[in-house]
């Protein structure tokens, strides 16, 4: 009960900071939009700032599930790290808002989304770092390669991002799947071509 109500707060936060701005929002707007009053909110959260912070908190959690999820799968290594960057760059699609409203609040609230892409980012690259790792001990990656991946794949996610933002894919023809696919199938080429043949040496 107590989860499921801070739950609503965050949620109905979200909307209000995306529909209004975080400048606009107000203790009383939160209530409101809840049916809750300003002493159940006080409850949970002492301020605006705390419901802000829980709120970049919860969208970057919810960037980072699905490539947790996958990490944790029994894939082989190979396999996973594919379907990690796929998610990955099919994750940016998702989050970034298509439609002229959309991308008008999301400028005008660029810094809260900022933060969420870099509290997402940190976590994900323990996971990818996972990954490497476990493609390293099987073999399957090329070891010098693998020491430059985490980079050249944030490099390559901001990319992807900020295209899709503008979307200014158009002058590439290509769609975004496609250019995802390409990129998935270049990363993972260029990490395993040479393993074997360095294992051998």
């Amino acid at each position: 009960m107590v989860s499921k109500t801070r739950e609503k707060l965050i949620e109905v936060a979200r909307q209000l900071f995306l529909n209004k701005g975080v400048e606009n929002t107000t203790m009383n707007d939160i209530a409101a939009a809840s049916d809750k009053g300003r002493r159940t909110i006080y409850t949970y959260f002492k301020n605006k700032k705390e419901i802000y912070n829980a709120v970049v908190e919860q969208q970057s959690e919810i960037l980072v599930k699905e490539l947790r999820d996958i990490a944790l799968s029994s894939l082989p290594p190979v396999e996973k790290l594919r379907k990690y960057l796929t998610s990955r760059f099919h994750l940016l699609v998702e989050v970034n808002p298509r439609s002229d409203r959309s991308r008008y609040f999301f400028n005008r609230e660029h810094k809260r989304i900022e933060r969420i892409h870099r509290m997402a980012l940190a976590k994900e690259l323990e996971i990818l770092k996972a990954l490497l790792s476990e493609g390293m001990a099987s073999g399957d990656y090329d070891p010098h390669q693998t020491a430059s991946f985490p980079a050249v794949e944030v490099v390559m996610t901001q990319a992807v991002d900020y295209i899709n933002l503008r979307d200014s894919l158009a002058p590439l023809g290509i769609s975004g799947s496609d250019l995802r696919d390409r990129i998935v199938n270049f990363l993972v080429t260029a990490l395993t071509a040479n393993a074997k043949t360095q294992t051998t040496l």
